[in-house]
């Protein structure tokens, strides 16, 4: 399997939204798209990265980009999510796990001593024109939407150029 990094382009995708959308990543463009994946709806680290994109949201958007959190979890799962926590940021339903894998984030984790396949924590900044501008991988929740935001500042300054 392997992993997109900056200056490739972005793998394509249609995935069902929790808000009803289905969302085609390549229809997107020209807005820059930060997409995050993210292990499993209401675990804590999850929470934690999805409430503090949510409250950046608009910061994002002022800046024209929009940004998805993905996992394998279902709609209902998600606006479960989504309502549990009052959640702005649109939660996008990878149930088979194609898009997943075509980012390179599903394989082999460790926890607690026990080996299990799984959604590694990761982030990607996609520009206008589709190819991968920044890619963060094994992400610490803590923090990480504001980093990213910063990302997405100097992307708009700086042009396209990733």
């Amino acid at each position: 399997m392997t992993k997109p990094e900056p200056g490739d382009i972005a793998p394509d995708f249609t995935l069902p939204a929790d808000d009803g959308r289905e969302i085609t990543l390549s229809a997107l463009r020209p807005a820059p798209v930060v997409l995050y994946f993210y292990p499993k709806d209401n675990t804590p680290g999850c929470t934690t990265e999805a409430v503090e994109f949510s409250a950046l949201l608009a910061q994002f958007r002022a800046l024209g980009a929009e940004v998805f959190g993905i996992s394998k979890d279902t709609i209902e799962s998600h606006r479960k999510f989504r309502e549990k926590h009052g959640l702005s940021v649109p939660l996008l339903s990878d149930a088979e796990g194609h898009t997943c894998e075509d980012y390179g984030v599903w394989g082999e984790k460790k926890m607690y001593g026990r080996t299990f396949e799984g959604i590694t924590r990761s982030t990607f900044l996609i520009d206008g024109e589709g190819k991968i501008a920044r890619a963060w991988r094994k992400v610490r929740p803590k923090g990480h939407a504001a980093e990213v935001l910063e990302a997405v500042r100097a992307l708009k300054e700086g042009g396209t150029d990733g």
